[in-house]
Parts: structure tokens; sequence; C-alpha cells
């Protein structure tokens, strides 16, 4: 299937912003979304959506302010618009019912989009997120947004901020990491490397509910559940990954061997869950 439709650039109108989409996979297959981290964008799934795409129609989506999406207006980078986006998004794609995959912050867009929006999700993957999460990693996100360079001399840089301060990253070899950093940055007229995204964008946890509510959502959801825990992740807990697994009636936890947070979705543990995870029809 991935041979035959390959690699699709979709650009749809959603919410007033001109929003891009990569697609792969045969269109009459069942349909799975993607939602990326806070600094991420769609090309991080690459891998694990060519994976998905020999059974599925998969959409990884890049949010507004990020990768090739229009930027927003500057306090509209909100989980509750992001919310609106995608089924602002799906409206414009057409599909009725789907998989949704989420992420870090794009798993609790996705969680609340299937609290809001119950008849169109047929099951939700968390990807090291909860309605709890470790004050620890938080901060440590933070720090980072806040200490962003805002230019490189060169794609070596890229790759070189991304070993030091993204543990996922500092896992892999310098190619693949160029591999995915020369799509989250763009040649400047000045011949410095910035990056793709809306600078107010990157501020940590705009507009997410309080803890009691987060588990509310969680336990309204209506479709089977999926958490992924990387080993090694400092924003998921074993303890919250566990209460996840506890508080819904049709949730199961897996955990990513090896993997620090978030997963890349492309480690054998993660793989094999979701494809025993997802529905095929």
């Amino acid at each position: 299937m991935t041979s035959a439709f390959g690699v699709r650039d979709i650009f749809v109108e959603a919410n007033g912003l001109r929003q891009h989409l990569i697609a792969r996979g045969s269109a009459s297959a069942p349909s799975v979304v993607l939602l990326h981290n806070l600094v991420g964008q769609a090309r991080m799934f690459d891998r694990a959506a060519t994976e998905l795409a020999e059974r599925f129609q998969v959409f990884a989506l890049d949010f507004r302010g990020r990768g090739e999406s229009a930027w927003g207006p500057h306090d509209e980078y909100t989980q509750s618009v992001y919310v609106s986006d995608v089924e602002a998004v799906r409206e414009a794609l057409g599909i009725q019912r789907f998989a949704i995959v989420g992420t870090a912050m794009g798993g609790g867009v996705a969680m609340a989009y299937a609290a809001h929006h119950p008849e169109r999700v047929t099951a939700l993957v968390m990807n090291d997120i909860g309605p709890d999460v470790d004050g620890g990693g938080v901060s440590r996100i933070s720090d980072r947004t806040d200490s962003t360079p805002t230019a490189f001399p060169d794609l070596k840089a890229v790759v070189n901020y991304y070993k030091e301060h993204f543990p996922a990253a500092a896992r892999l070899s310098n190619q693949r990491v160029e591999d995915y950093a020369r799509w989250n940055v763009r040649l400047s007229d000045n011949g410095l490397y910035v990056w793709k995204m809306d600078p107010a964008a990157r501020h940590v946890g705009m507009g997410v509910p309080e803890q009691d509510e987060l588990w509310r959502q969680y336990r309204s959801i209506k479709c089977p559940i999926l958490v992924l825990r990387g080993e090694h992740s400092d924003i998921l807990s074993k303890e919250t990954a566990a209460k996840m697994g506890r508080e819904h009636p049709d949730a199961q936890v897996v955990e990513v061997t090896g993997a620090a947070h978030p997963p890349l979705l492309t480690e054998p543990d993660a793989l094999s869950a979701l494809n025993q995870f997802l529905p095929a029809e």
C-alpha cells in the first residue's frame, strides 16, 4: 500500500488557518491520525507512519504554528484550540471515524478530543503522557524551551542541540537525528538555520485543564485506550501509568523498553503494541 499510494502532502483550511498533514496508505483502509509533541511536527512520525501504512490510512498533522501549517494568534496555542483544529481537519478530510495516537502534548490533545467527540474515535493511544505529569520532567522541558537558541550556523549545530537536550535523540545516530532535524528548521535569508515554529507556541501547558478535570476526561473515554510509557520517562511515572490502567475499564499499559520521553513509536515494544491494539476495521 505504501508504495502504491506514497507520501502525500495535504493542506486544508481549518479554523481559518492553512493546516498541513502528511498522508500515507490506502484511502480504503481504516484511518489513524497521529498528533505530535510540543516542539515536534508531522515528520517525527515518518518511520512509524510508514510501518502503520501497511494496514491503515495514516494522517500525521502539523499542529498550527509548526512545520508547514500556518501560524495562529499567540493566545490560541491552547489545548481547546488544538482539539477544535483536529475536528475541523477531520471535517475537511471527510473521515468519519478513526484511531488517534498522540505523543506527549499530542496525547493530551488526543485524550481531550476523544472525550469531546466519542462518536469519532475508535481507539486512543496516549504516548508517554497522562492526567498527571512529573514536575521534574515538566521543569526540564520548560527550561529547555525557555533557553532554546533561535538560530544555528549549520545542521550539525542543530543535531548537537537535539542530542544534548532531547533524551530520545541522545540514543539515535547523528544521521537519523539530522534526517529529522532538517524538517524542523529552514535556511533563512541571512544563511542561518531557524525553527519552523512560532515561538509563541513553545510555552508548556498553555490552556491545559486542572488535574481533576483531566482525570474526569480520561475516565469518560468510551473507546479502548493504550498507554505507552518510556522505561526512562521523566514525564509519565510508573505510578501514574499503573493508575491509568486501573481507572479505565478498557485501558492497557505497555512500557517501552529502553525508551526515554517520549518513545518514538519505532521501538519493537511500541510497534508491537500498536499493531496489536489498533483496530483493523
